[in-house]
């Protein structure tokens, strides 16, 4: 058999192993060597079993310390760190094993300190000179067909991203662009930092760059839409790798590559929030969530399972929601006590046999229709829904000592012109009076919209665009609140933890954005030139829906709380009698279907709403094809 044959059938350990004992040998050797001839002493001898002792002991030692987890190509400090520790280890226990065998006859003790030193040379060298060898033939040799990318960031993410991809063919780093003026013509893994992130469309062009990557998972909200905005200067595809927030939450690889979503660039800086006074509220707890299943009642689930919850009851009637939500939690968190409910939380029978058989301490009211449009013309669900059920919850709160209530609201509760608006402040409304006259703490949560959740307006234009539009908007001057959906939800959970009964906390949203340039945003993001590729078309404001949306009504002095991004609004006091006596009748209304005396029972408890707006029910089919995009 030939040499070449010979080496191709040992398997690649085996080689290393040799290797390893081979310089194991030579070190030894070398190191006794050095002794001698440093001290001009010149006759040494080998003792029969001294380099098997040897060999054997740094063997065993190699083998016990990892470096033969570790792969050539990839050799780094850690590696390095790895082969200096065995050595140090095996001199020590090679001294053991040699005095044991012939009292250290003819071994200096000085061999002991050389040795080491000189092993790990010997080991480490050929590793670094393998990696650097390899590393060089991909720069000077990238694959046929690799696309020419510069990383937009040259921090620990920019560096650790350029390692990666060179063991992807699919890419060739040609450079990184960095606002740091230290790093200015250096040099990064062998790829040189070019120039500033202003520079991006010219240095593109000079360098023949095909796509470009962005390497700053730390940055704000405000840098990335400045550094997207430079991208989309250049006409080239652009990718980015993921926040760190996803990353510590599990939700993403490090240096995974995607692409840039809508959520990073209208997101906001990580919330700051006090974990401790959180888990006191929850840890331990026996937790109700109604509309467990939805958008914000799924994550509050999520996020109150990761806390430690003694039990959660999740209710729902959508059996698909329900189902998802149930796999996930029971996979993630095995160790909670979990029951899903598959029911209407309007039911009152079913409510109350879950409270009376569970008996939960804290509950999250989310179980709300939320389409304004769409709720317009059927006051009789919007009211049902939104009120009475929300009247059942907060009364079986009530009466089986829930410690903690928490409504869910809208931003639309304030200064409401939709009937989804309106029942939710009535909502409000019972909470907070019920909260006087009972031992439960009722607290209510305002926030916008959020990003992303179910029949927002995010993935209706995510859909629009898929489609090749056109993209629908109501007015060009509209504009809207955004958060993500965990965002909002550590929020709520902060404001619970922050409520002593009957306050409404709003959640800054931050600036509101316009619905037009979220939209032009969008088609950017999907490769597109907004109005042309993809038309962009006004077709009215509908029913109800406001221009701009406030957070506090002009009457309820907000103040800020000890949470920054958490404020009080002051609410308006409403009469215990009189809100009986209406709702008494709203549901008498509700049960008869009699939507004109339910009108009569909002104007009593909203004097200021006004109905003009609101369509008869032959108008119904009308805005259902305005919301659809239908002509």
């Amino acid at each position: 058999m030939s040499l070449r044959k010979l080496i191709g059938v040992i398997h690649p350990r085996t080689a290393v192993v040799l290797h390893d004992l081979l310089m194991a040998a030579l070190a030894w050797w070398i190191a006794k060597t050095l002794r001698y001839d440093l001290v001009n002493d010149g006759g040494y001898a080998f003792h029969a079993l001294e380099f098997p002792l040897v060999l054997l002991v740094q063997a065993a030692v190699l083998s016990w310390t990892g470096l033969y987890r570790g792969v050539w190509r990839f050799a780094s400090l850690p590696d390095l760190w790895n082969i200096l520790r065995a050595t140090i280890i095996g001199a020590l226990a090679i001294g053991l094993a040699l005095f044991l065998y012939n009292r250290l006859n003819d071994v200096p003790r000085s061999v002991l300190l050389l040795y080491p030193m000189v092993l790990s040379v010997l080991l480490g060298t050929p590793r670094l000179a393998y990696r650097f060898w390899k590393d060089s033939r991909l720069d000077m040799f990238p694959a046929e067909g690799a696309q020419r990318v510069l990383i937009v960031g040259a921090d620990r993410a920019g560096e650790a991203l350029s390692r990666d991809l060179h063991r992807d063919v699919r890419f060739n780093v040609v450079g990184f662009v960095d606002d740091k003026e230290s790093l200015r013509g250096a040099s990064i893994n062998g790829h040189p930092v070019l120039g500033r992130v202003d520079q991006l469309p010219e240095l593109t062009r000079e360098a023949a760059v095909q796509m470009l990557l962005i390497a700053m998972p730390g940055a704000s909200t405000t840098e990335m839409r400045r550094v997207v905005e430079l991208c989309d200067l250049t006409g080239l595809p652009y990718r980015t790798v993921p926040k760190l927030e996803d990353v510590v939450a599990g939700r993403a690889q490090f240096n995974e590559i995607k692409e840039v979503a809508i959520e990073d660039l209208l997101g906001r800086d990580p919330v700051e929030l006090d974990w401790t006074a959180i888990r006191e509220t929850l840890t331990g707890r026996r937790v109700l969530v109604t509309g467990g299943g939805g958008s914000i009642g799924s994550e509050l689930c999520r996020q109150v399972a990761r806390l430690g919850a003694h039990s959660l009851a999740v209710v729902d009637h959508s059996e698909f929601n329900l189902y998802q939500i149930s796999q996930e939690l029971r996979a993630e968190y095995p160790e909670l006590v979990f029951e899903g409910i598959l029911a209407d939380a309007g039911d009152p029978a079913a409510m109350r046999k879950l409270f009376a058989e569970n008996r939960p301490q804290v509950v999250f009211h989310a179980a709300a229709y939320k389409h304004v449009p769409m709720l317009q013309g059927q006051l009789r669900q919007a009211f049902r829904n939104n009120v009475l059920v929300t009247r059942n919850i907060a009364d079986l709160s009530d009466q089986f000592g829930v410690e903690c209530f928490v409504l869910i609201s809208t931003d639309k509760a304030v200064n409401p012109t939709s009937v989804m608006g309106a029942c939710k402040r009535i909502a409000e409304i019972w909470c907070q009076n019920l909260n006087a006259k009972s031992n439960t703490r009722y607290i209510t949560v305002r926030f916008g919209n959020v990003l992303d959740s179910a029949g927002s307006v995010v993935p209706l234009f995510r859909q629009q665009i898929r489609n090749g539009g056109p993209v629908t908007i109501t007015h060009p001057e509209i504009s809207r609140y955004f958060m993500t959906i965990p965002e909002a939800c550590q929020l709520i959970l902060q404001a619970a933890s922050l409520g002593h009964g009957g306050e409404i906390f709003a959640l800054d949203m931050g600036e509101p954005v316009k619905i037009r340039d979220l939209a032009e945003q969008m088609i950017r993001l999907a490769g597109k030139k907004p109005g042309t590729e993809i038309p962009i078309v006004y077709t009215g404001l509908r029913s109800g829906e406001k221009l701009f949306e406030e957070l506090f009504h002009p009457l309820e002095n907000y103040s800020a709380t000890t949470h920054a991004k958490i404020f009080l609004a002051q609410h308006r006091q409403v009469s215990w009698d009189l809100l009986q006596v209406q709702l008494a009748k709203a549901t008498d209304a509700t049960l008869a279907f009699d939507e004109d005396n339910l009108r009569a029972c909002v104007s009593g408890l909203l004097p200021s709403f006004r109905w003009s707006d609101i369509p008869q029910p032959e108008n119904v089919v009308s805005i259902r094809r305005v919301e659809s995009g239908e002509k």
